[in-house]
Formats: C-alpha cells, structure tokens, sequence
C-alpha cells in the first residue's frame, strides 16, 4: 500500500525538487494543495494530519507553524528549514553522521533535514573529531561555494534576470561578512566542536553544485596524524554508505582542479583530502549537489528511512567513481 506524503511548501525550490523525485513511483502518494490552499491554514491542518509524513519547505517560522497544527500522533515530519537543526527533540538526518545514527532515523517521528554547507563540512569534520585525530577545541575555518539555486527564487531571478531591480553581475560573490551565517549551529554541534568555525561561503554563476573546504595544518596537529590516517579515518566511517564515498589520495593528488558541480544529479558526497606533507598542510573537500545530498535528496532519502523504504528509492549515485 503507496504511503502518503504531502510536501508543505511545494512550489518552492526544494519542494519543487523532492516533488520531482516522488514523481512516477507507485509506493507513495502525494497530497497536493491548490494554489488558494496553499496558504489556508485550515486545508494544511488536513494534510499535515491525514500524510503519513509530511516534508516542510518553508521559513522558519511557517515551519514552527506546521509543527504545531499536527495533532496526529502517528504522523512523520522532515523539516526542511533551520528551525529545528539544533534541536534535540529532532534526529539531524545525516544518516551517515556516526555509528548508529542511520538507525536513528529510521526510527525518528521527528527529522530535521541538514543545510548543504553543513553537510560538506561535518562530513569533513565530524570523523576526525570523534576519532581524536582533531581536537575539539581547534580552531576551523571553512570555506564554500555554491550554484546560486541554493539561494532560493529571488537569488535565482537575480542571477538569470538581466532586467531585475537586483541583478546580480558579479560570477562569484562571497556573503554571509557578518560572520553570523544561519548554518553556524549545526555545523558546531553536529561536527562536535567547542567553538564555532570560522564560516565564508560564496556563490558563483552556475545553477547547482557545491565544494566545501576545510583547511588543516597538520604540524598543529598531534605528531603522526599525517594527510594518509586522515583519509583512512574518513574512508572507514563511510565505508559502507551508499551515497558518501572518499576519493583516494592518489587520484586527489592528480586533480589539477575540483569541480563543484561533479555530483550535481545524484544524491552522492565525495570527500578528499588534498596534502603537502612537506609544508604540512593539509585541505580537505566535500563536493556534492546542494538540491541533492545537500536539500531535496536527502529529504527523500530521509523518507525512505522513516517510512521502511528501500534508502535509494528515487535518488542517483551513478556519477561518482
């Protein structure tokens, strides 16, 4: 029997994609509003209550709003926004996060879907520090970009339309100066880290597809944590993943370039680890496509956890290697 789902906040950029790929299988049915009930408070009650899970695509505070209209107990959420990331009352829905937290999410009522630079980042950062390879207490910087779909339809309409009031010009753009990004709590308590990283992400003009760096001096760290413990310490935790995979250290040696849009399509995380042993340092990189593992795949591979599914149902992982 097709389970129910209903995607609150369907027209948007991320609802848009997870609808995209639910569309065409025959184990799940989707709840559709109008475009007059789509804002109905009343008509969304149903709906978050007869789904048998419900995906929030809304801002913060819609999102809280959706919460609070279920009164079925039996009722699954994923909530696509930043407002519940650091709550622990919610299972963050990295399934990949650390031994046993796939489980987790499998059982979870409540999931929060993680950000994209959160998931390149503790990705990167989250082995180390739980293995003592990077204390938690070091100082982290990272570093991202990202196409500028993640920015939603006004960034979009800002980078496509020539004619728009705020037309952006610029091919890469940094944001976020203030050094207060929304994504900073997550990345600190998911990554298990005392302080907050030193967060610069940036967007460029191309639609999707995301790099995000974290730099290391291997001379501040431990003596014999080298580029090579670090790498077999990531390719163990992932080892056995279906959508995280780590490049190894001699085909990262030979790239002349990374592409941030080489996962875009699939729902697949490739971390590397980029050394010169000599100078001691040391960059790690996580490439994935910020609609995929980064928003609307993981949604739905979140689902398919929750709901007894089979995890790949709906999601590629064709392109990496």
């Amino acid at each position: 029997m097709a389970v129910s789902i209903f995607i609150d906040g369907e027209a948007g950029t991320t609802g848009l994609q997870i609808r995209e790929r639910l569309t065409g299988r025959d184990d799940v049915s989707l709840i559709s509003l109008g475009a007059d009930e789509r804002k109905d408070t009343e008509a969304r009650r149903r709906a978050l209550n007869s789904a048998d899970l419900s995906i929030l695509c809304l801002p913060d505070s819609a999102a809280v709003e959706a919460v609070s209209l279920i009164e079925n107990p039996d009722a699954k959420v994923i909530d696509a926004s930043t407002a519940h990331r650091v709550d622990n009352d919610w299972v963050y829905g990295f399934p990949e996060l650390s031994a046993g937290h796939e489980e987790a999410v499998r059982h979870a009522r409540f999931v929060t879907n993680p950000g994209c630079y959160p998931t390149g980042a503790i990705g990167l950062i989250r082995p180390l520090v739980e293995n003592a390879l990077l204390p938690a207490d070091h100082p982290i910087t990272v570093n991202a970009i990202s196409g500028y779909s993640g920015g939603g339809k006004a960034l979009i309409q800002s980078m496509e339309d020539t004619n728009s009031a705020d037309h952006v010009s610029a091919n890469v753009f940094a944001y976020g100066l203030n050094l207060q990004h929304k994504h900073l709590p997550e990345m600190q308590q998911y990554s298990m880290l005392e302080h907050a990283p030193v967060f610069q992400p940036s967007v460029g003009r191309y639609y999707k597809g995301m790099a995000v760096y974290v730099p290391l001096h291997l001379w501040a760290l431990k003596v014999g944590i080298s580029a090579a413990r670090i790498h077999e310490c990531l390719s163990d935790h992932y080892s056995g993943h279906l959508f995280t995979k780590v490049a190894p250290l001699d085909e990262s040696a030979s790239l002349a370039r990374l592409n941030p849009e080489e996962q875009n399509d699939t729902n697949m995380i490739r971390f590397y680890v980029f050394a010169n042993e000599k100078s001691g340092h040391c960059m790690l990189a996580a490439t994935l496509d910020n609609l995929g593992k980064g928003a609307s795949g993981a949604a739905v591979q979140n689902m398919n956890l929750m709901l007894g599914l089979e995890e790949s149902l709906g999601l590629s992982y064709k392109r990496a290697a």
